[in-house]
């Protein structure tokens, strides 16, 4: 398939970006962007470390220009970090280059996926209740994606072919 344009996956923590977006980049033969990852390798830390030492602010500063950087690049699919897509800076551009796909689940799988991880720095100490709201808070912005894709229920196979299908369709 001939994109005009990249992808990229927005959606909570849990969603399944990297491993929905590292299948789909194979499958469309693109390269495979995690922001997270090229976070990790350009501060040499892990994010909850950086968020320990550095605080959330430093941290979301380099999110939006390691972000922006890549979302200027061509023929590639961007899994976006948890808040990357809270971020109007970060939004702007998706839409420049980009088709926006949020990988929505039920707030219970994403609770459930989240707190069974010790790696979400935003949530060390929230409880469920909390992190249902700030599932809520962070679906208003996710919902600004350009589709909706609802995972419940779905393989990940499944879920990189109704992407896929949204883009035969764009083309």
């Amino acid at each position: 398939m001939n994109l005009k344009k990249n992808i990229v996956l927005s959606g909570m923590m849990g969603s399944g970006k990297t491993t929905i977006g590292a299948i789909l980049s194979k499958k469309l033969k693109l390269d495979f962007i995690d922001i997270d990852k090229k976070i990790e390798i350009n501060e040499n830390k892990k994010i909850t470390e950086i968020f320990k030492v550095k605080g959330e602010t430093y941290f979301r500063k380099l999110e939006t220009g390691i972000s922006i950087s890549y979302l200027k690049k061509d023929n590639q699919v961007t899994s976006l970090g948890g808040g990357g897509f809270l971020n109007e800076s970060i939004r702007k551009e998706c839409k420049k280059k980009s088709i926006s796909f949020w990988l929505n689940w039920n707030k219970q799988t994403l609770i459930r996926r989240i707190l069974k991880n010790s790696k979400r720095p935003v949530l060390f100490d929230l409880n469920e209740g909390q992190i249902e709201k700030l599932i809520n808070d962070r679906n208003n912005f996710y919902s600004k994606s350009d589709y909706e894709i609802t995972c419940e229920n779905h393989k990940k196979n499944e879920i990189v072919d109704k992407i896929i299908s949204i883009l035969k369709n764009e083309n």
